[in-house]
């Protein structure tokens, strides 16, 4: 009866450390998931706000009351007003600039581009699309700062297209092509998913093939 006991002890221990052990590894995920809903509450906030209100007129204390949570927790995912607003497409940005500098071999920037904006059509998004569309409308310096966050991949895009058409790395032509690519993913940034869009798509794609062939 004592061992019986003893084993059902240690049975208890181990099943506690295999249980403490399986939290111990699901909690960086489930820290992971609770700061990006976070995240994206501050930003989805601060989009409403800025839309409602305009820019200039909300403060990071309305965007911490409205997203319920501390001013010192929106510092703590954005240093400030500007970084929330520019942060989806900031986002964006850099995955088209990581797509193009590991495109696979033979694969044309025209079709990185192209995989890139459907990839970008999540439904869950339409609502911040709506939103930022009347943001940016409204306040010409955010668009200027957006324009002008485009630079990394407007450098990736045109070594990219450089290669494709064996041009020099510093020729002005590829150069040109990237800059008018990147207004054009620009302009597409803020439409929601839908027959719209696909088409959008479609003709900035073919627009760019032309663009690119003509180098």
């Amino acid at each position: 009866m004592h061992f019986c006991s003893q084993l059902q002890t240690c049975r208890q221990r181990y099943t506690t450390r295999v249980t403490a052990a399986e939290a111990a590894a699901r909690e960086p995920g489930l820290r992971e998931r609770s700061k990006a809903r976070r995240r994206d509450a501050i930003v989805r906030a601060a989009y409403r706000l800025f839309a409602e209100r305009g820019y200039d007129a909300t403060t990071v204390a309305d965007i911490a009351a409205a997203a319920e949570v501390a001013p010192r927790t929106v510092a703590m995912y954005f240093p400030s007003k500007q970084d929330i607003a520019l942060s989806r497409f900031g986002e964006a940005a850099d995955t088209l600039t990581d797509a193009l500098l590991q495109r696979d071999p033979g694969e044309t920037v025209t079709q990185v581009v192209g995989r890139w904006l459907r990839t970008d059509d999540r439904p869950a998004d339409h609502e911040i699309k709506q939103l930022s569309k009347r943001v940016f409308a409204t306040n010409p310096e955010l668009s200027a700062l957006r324009a002008a966050r485009m630079t990394a991949a407007i450098t990736a895009g045109a070594a990219a297209i450089a290669a494709e058409r064996g041009c020099a790395p510093d020729s002005p032509g590829p150069r040109i092509a990237a800059v008018a690519a990147a207004a054009i993913l620009i302009e597409l940034s803020d439409t929601p998913p839908g027959e719209e869009r696909d088409a959008a798509i479609a003709t900035a794609t073919r627009f760019m093939d032309a663009g690119i062939s003509a180098l």
